[in-house]
């Protein structure tokens, strides 16, 4: 292998792919123009023996937005066409395949967060609300860790206490074991009462059995119903069941947060 040399050459007589099929957007190549004023030109062009742009077009216009005049290349005089089109192709797609540790990066970000930093956290490619997030993401994992509230009680072992129609006491709270599809369900629970904000999660009418989240396995077996046996029609009549009655037993102006997944939005729309 053949020691890599670096050389400036001036922005203007490096010449770009006319076949080069990654895009930039406007905004990215802000950020990658941000991210070069503030650190420095770190990673080099890649050019060919006519210094045409193998790799780094981004950088290169990145680089005139800042009023850069040269930049740093290594020249891959002895590439192939064939070669230089392969590698174009992977030098973007095999970045794209990586993934983020949404934990580690979230302590990076927090590290970062509590220093007295003079530079803006967006100049790292993510944006402000995406950063935010995971930094309250991680300060509620550490914080429900160690909240003993927070922590899942086992169930004693022996048969169910609970059976369809009890009620449960719980100083304010009420809790009711019962189906949503059935109006007396509502009525024992609330009594003349009217509910003032709804929040609920029904099934999505997928199977769950085997499922796997970002997380890990499922917690809890397959529903009684909406488990991906349904129809369209038949799922859409489901929720519009349940959507009646929350409704019947609702105060007027009253808010209600309906969970659902992207593939059955419609069905929900429509029973909405």
């Amino acid at each position: 292998m053949t020691p890599l040399k670096i050389e400036y050459r001036p922005v203007g007589e490096l010449k770009p792919r006319a076949g080069n099929p990654r895009t930039h957007s406007k905004k990215q190549l802000e950020q990658i123009a941000a991210s070069i004023d503030r650190f420095g030109f770190t990673n080099p062009i890649l050019i060919d023996g006519d210094d045409g742009i193998i790799a780094g077009h981004g950088r290169v216009v990145a680089a005139k937005m800042i009023g850069l005049t040269e930049v740093p290349t290594v020249r891959f005089a002895d590439m192939s066409e064939a070669e230089v089109r392969a590698y174009v192709i992977a030098d973007n797609r095999l970045a794209e395949l990586a993934g983020w540790d949404d934990d580690l990066l979230a302590v990076e970000f927090r590290y970062l967060d509590e220093l007295d930093l003079d530079f803006d956290l967006s100049v790292t490619g993510f944006e402000l609300p995406e950063i935010e997030i995971l930094i309250g993401d991680d300060a509620a994992r550490n914080e429900s860790e160690c909240d003993p509230a927070d922590q899942v009680v086992e169930p004693d072992e022996g048969p169910p206490v609970t059976r369809p129609g009890d009620v449960w006491a719980m100083g304010e709270h009420r809790l009711i074991c019962g189906d949503a599809l059935d109006k007396d369900t509502y009525r024992r629970l609330l009594g003349d009462e009217k509910a003032q904000t709804v929040f609920t999660d029904p099934p999505y009418n997928v199977p769950i059995n085997g499922h796997v989240t970002g997380k890990g396995a499922v917690q809890h077996r397959e529903f009684m119903m909406a488990s991906g046996e349904m129809s369209r029609e038949g799922f859409t009549a489901f929720l519009t069941r349940v959507l009646a009655n929350l409704a019947s037993f609702s105060a007027d102006g009253s808010m209600h947060f309906i969970c659902m997944d992207w593939r059955h939005m419609g069905e929900l729309m429509m029973a909405g």
